[in-house]
């Protein structure tokens, strides 16, 4: 089932399908390394929910989850 990175729960894995979005938000995401077919991990969020962090490519990122919406990731380990 396809869904966004905003929607994994903390400590789910997935696989990015796709980045969404144009322009200077797509190409930023795009080189931060998240680029379909690479893993990640969600493994934490604020105590608001916003922002996320994650774990790709051997070191952690955080996310706000306005840009978390825009890459489409592939659950796995379920």
């Amino acid at each position: 089932m396809n869904m966004t990175l905003k929607e994994i729960k903390i400590g789910g894995s997935a696989i990015i399908a796709a980045v969404r979005g144009e322009g200077r938000l797509r190409n930023r995401l795009l080189d931060m390394g998240l680029t379909p077919n690479t893993a990640i991990v969600k493994s934490k969020a604020a105590p608001t929910g916003d922002p996320i962090q994650i774990s790709v490519r051997g070191y952690e990122l955080t996310l706000r989850n306005e840009d978390a919406d825009f890459i489409d990731v592939q659950e796995v380990g379920k």
